[in-house]
């Protein structure tokens, strides 16, 4: 009778299992095909195309989420991809033979509701309004729908708007690995923190580039942790700049400034924004402790010289760099984006708090991605660059 029991509660396991596959599989094929913007092979800005025949991404763990993109970013990042930035790293890590290299979809921040769900994810529901970053070896989010795994995403918060919030995420995670992983501003106890702490207080910070995408969160970022910001941009951003609060904007385009930047100096951290390149650490008679720069020879290397020689490059480049600014007692180093879990909870807090607002420089359409793209591309941003499906 035992025996008879295990085997009906077995069969009965099977078959609501094979109901559940059955459900989720239609589910997909109600939607096997979806809009996406792609690149077919590396080149200039026109390679970017739009389709309504790319395949739709589906579920591949438990812990995936299929998210109907409601709007997004253009990053700097992307713009780069588009020319090959990255390819020879990013290839020898995509892991799988779905997630080629081409046909290519970029965009790495997203805004989105919730369409379909893995069976591990009972912290999420159909409907849920939700935002998330997508890892650069991924296909990205400039489409209809992308699937991503939970641990980079988390639930939007709603004191802010879809277009506002797709602003935050990939910037805000590039200033929080400068800032918290690179620079260890709040120690080492402080490198994945997920609350604001304060262990900035007493600390003088310099941003370079803080009108930026980067840069504007940054320094939300550094004051909430009670840092002093002082903060670089040009002439016609500095009433944009003085609206954050910090403690001093120099326009970098007047004679005075370097000699500005000299006497304001030592800093605690000088967070190069502005892709000044850890070079500029060293033209300047200035001292800090930490120098954080995101503009890394790191991926350049790799698709220049290859895995291993372009690995022993970057650590050549990163001694020379070091040994350079040993005058100023202090300590160059590379910032990159990192899609951490504990970075999305602490913007997302940060937000909740009223302690961090983006700046939108400006706004498009889903079918106006192209000269989204192209606004990237020519640079001197206020802000971030948002696409609203």
């Amino acid at each position: 009778m035992r025996k008879l029991s295990s085997f009906l509660l077995i069969k009965r396991t099977f078959c609501n299992a094979t109901k559940t596959a059955i459900k989720e599989s239609t589910a997909e094929k109600s939607y096997p095909r979806m809009s996406g913007w792609q690149i077919h092979s590396y080149g200039e800005l026109d390679e970017v195309q739009f389709s309504k025949n790319v395949k739709k991404p589906y579920i591949r763990s438990p812990k995936e989420l299929l998210v109907k993109v409601d709007a997004s970013s253009v990053n700097p990042l992307d713009v780069a991809m588009i020319n090959g930035y990255g390819s020879a790293f990013l290839n020898s890590i995509r892991c799988n033979t779905d997630n080629i290299e081409f046909p290519l979809i970029l965009g790495r921040d997203f805004v989105g509701t919730v369409v379909h769900k893995g069976l591990d994810n009972k912290d999420y529901k159909i409907g849920d309004k939700i935002w998330g970053v997508v890892p650069v070896q991924k296909q990205g989010c400039h489409s209809e729908f992308v699937a991503v795994d939970s641990c980079y995403v988390s639930k939007k918060p709603k004191n802010i708007s879809d277009v506002e919030a797709a602003a935050i995420l990939y910037a805000g995670l590039t200033a929080y690995s400068g800032i918290f992983l690179s620079a260890q501003l709040n120690g080492l106890s402080g490198l994945l923190c997920s609350s604001v702490q304060g262990n900035g207080a007493g600390k003088k910070v310099l941003v370079l580039g803080g009108a930026g995408g980067v840069g504007h969160i940054a320094i939300q970022i550094l004051q909430a942790e009670g840092a002093e910001v002082l903060t670089t941009c040009s002439q016609n951003a500095v009433p944009l700049v003085e609206n954050l609060g910090v403690s001093k904007v120099i326009d970098y385009t007047t004679v005075e400034s370097d000699r500005i930047l000299i006497d304001e100096s030592p800093y605690d951290l000088i967070l190069d924004c502005a892709s000044k390149g850890a070079e500029y650490a060293n033209v300047h008679p200035w001292k800090f402790k930490n120098y954080v720069t995101f503009k890394s020879p790191l991926l350049k290397n790799f698709d220049e010289k290859g895995m291993l020689f372009g690995g022993l490059n970057n650590l050549k480049d990163l001694l020379s760099q070091n040994i350079s600014a040993l005058y100023s007692n202090g300590v160059v180093k590379w910032g990159y984006f990192v899609p951490l879990k504990n970075g999305i909870s602490y913007l997302t807090k940060l937000v909740e708090m009223e302690q961090l607002v983006p700046i939108i420089d400006s706004k498009f359409s889903y079918s106006e991605l192209p000269k989204a793209y192209e606004k990237v591309y020519n640079g001197h941003l206020r802000g971030k660059v948002v696409i609203e499906y």
